[in-house]
Order: C-alpha cells, then structure tokens, then sequence
C-alpha cells in the first residue's frame, strides 16, 4: 500500500525531493498513487526503485539509462486510477466529453487531472493524443463545430508544450529537430513526438508548421542536431513529391533524417533513395532505427 509522502522518501532515500519529482517527470521512476489533494503517496517498492535508480546514478550511469534499467528489471505496471478501469482511457473521453459540452473550464480541468497520471510521455501517448485525434475525428465527422476544435487544440497545446518544457534533459543531452512538413499545419503531434525523444535523452526543438527545407537547413547550421524528424500527414503528389524529399535530405547535410506520420509510407521510395529513415510502427521500433543511424555516423566520422 502507498503510504510514504515525498519529504519522507527524500530522507529514506538520500534523495532530494526536487530531484524525485524530475525522475518522475522525466523518466516515469517511479510513478507513485497521487491522494484527492494530487499529493504523492510512495510505496514500499516505490522506494526499492528509487533506491536501485539512486544506486546507478552515483555509479555513473546517466539517469536516462539508469531509469531504463530500473524500468526493464520492474516489468509492466499498470497506470494508478481511482478505479478498476483504465485511468489514462477515463481521461481521454472526460476531456473530449468537455471539448464537446464546448465547456473552457471543465477541459481545463480535466487536462490539469490527467497529469497526475504518470510521466509525460505516456500521459500524451494514452490520453492527450487520443482525446485529440478523437476530437479531430469528430470535427471531421461534423459532430463538433470549428470553435470546439480550436479550443481543445489551444488548451492541449499549451500543456503539451509546457510538458515538453518540463521533460527536457540535460544541456548535455543529444539533440532533435522536430518538424512538419511544408503543407502540414497541424504541429501538436510534433509536441508528443518530441516527449518521446526527451524521455530517450534527446533534447527536442519544435520547428511548427509548414517548415520548409530552407529552414531545415539554416536550423541544422545554427544548431548541429543529431537527429532531423520530420512529419507529414498528406503527402505532395509527384513529381514534387521527389523534388520536396530531394531538398529536406539536402538540407539535412548529412544528418541522420527520419519521417513519420501518415503520409511518410507513400513516400518511402523517395526518402529511402535519399538515406533518409520511414519512422517504423512501434517506439521501441523507432527508436532502435535512431540509435543504428546515429551509430553509422559515428562509425563513418571516426573513419571505421
């Protein structure tokens, strides 16, 4: 049973409360039960994980691979709910019920409740992401008007950009530019793209909407990433389909470059052709195709 609050833990552990609250933010180690209050309640297994993440980090692990340990030895755990059911799949439909209702504060107040729910990346990945591609669907579908739409993207935006701004590791932490393609005007999937690259130890900067290679380029001069992802929803027809790809890998100068999103498939040939990565299915997938292509520069930089 949770019964431990956070100042005790520090103390239990060595460990200050700021940093127990970064770890949880950044790396979900550990996810403890939140009270009515939203204060955290810590377990006694909450407590051997912390313990294990402090023991690796004094050992010189980095805490991004120290919490990926310590997640892997813990196994699967269920998300923490104030009942049986599913708490992330509650939250999504509370906050489309209240886009729907067009009611500002009950949205706002759901989106505030459901970041009590876990670290960031899964709180955007089981519940925020969902509830906005339902309310797109619903848009699409003209079940809601333009104005509901607008005010669950804007309320979900901002947290999803304040989430971003929280998880960021370290300066010392690799680096991903985040964009859409030239046509792409939607950008808050760019957000939970990017939390997904922090809780990887990459440091994420969204580029927006309708970013064109020349920005790419001039973005990869100023910044040196290690990473350019992009994003495309509908692709371009030929021939400017090749021509578009032909000018993101140019100005990827040699960058490793993977796109994603629902239009990246149709344009696998092109971006295949030019060194550039398909984002695969699953994150774990995706992730193992960024380590192989940041390792093969490496390799080719040290001249192996």
């Amino acid at each position: 049973m949770s019964r431990y609050r956070i100042h005790v833990v520090s103390e239990m552990c060595g460990v200050s409360s700021a940093t127990l609250r970064a770890w949880e933010r950044r790396y979900g180690v550990p996810s403890p039960a939140r009270t009515a209050s939203a204060y955290r309640l810590y377990s006694d297994d909450d407590v051997a994980v912390i313990k294990k993440m402090r023991d690796h980090v004094n050992g010189g692990i980095a805490a991004a691979e120290a919490a990926r340990m310590v997640l892997e030895a813990a196994g699967p755990r269920a998300p923490v709910g104030t009942s049986g059911g599913d708490a992330f799949a509650g939250a999504s439909e509370r906050i489309v019920d209240a886009a729907v209702r067009f009611d500002p504060d009950g949205l706002e107040a759901e989106v505030n409740r459901a970041l009590s729910l876990g670290p960031a990346v899964t709180i955007f990945e089981r519940a925020l992401g969902p509830a906005l591609e339902r309310i797109g669907d619903l848009w699409h579908a003209g079940k809601i008007t333009v104005a509901q739409e607008h005010l669950a993207s804007q309320v979900l935006g901002a947290t999803l950009l304040h989430l971003l701004r929280l998880a960021q590791p370290g300066e010392s932490g690799r680096r991903v530019l985040l964009a859409a393609f030239a046509d792409e005007d939607h950008v808050l999937g760019l957000f939970g793209i990017g939390l997904r690259f922090c809780s990887w130890g990459f440091r994420s900067v969204v580029l927006g909407a309708r970013t064109p290679p020349a920005a790419i380029a001039r973005a990869v001069e100023a910044l040196a990433p290690d990473l350019v992802a992009l994003t495309v929803a509908i692709p371009p027809l030929p021939p400017s389909a090749r021509e578009l790809i032909d000018a993101y890998a140019d100005a990827c100068r040699g960058v490793p470059w993977i796109v994603g999103g629902a239009g990246a498939g149709a344009l696998r040939p092109f971006i295949e052709a030019r060194g550039g990565l398909v984002a695969a299915a699953e994150p774990a997938e995706i992730r193992a195709q960024v380590e192989s292509a940041l390792h093969a520069r490496r390799r080719r930089k040290d001249g192996r």
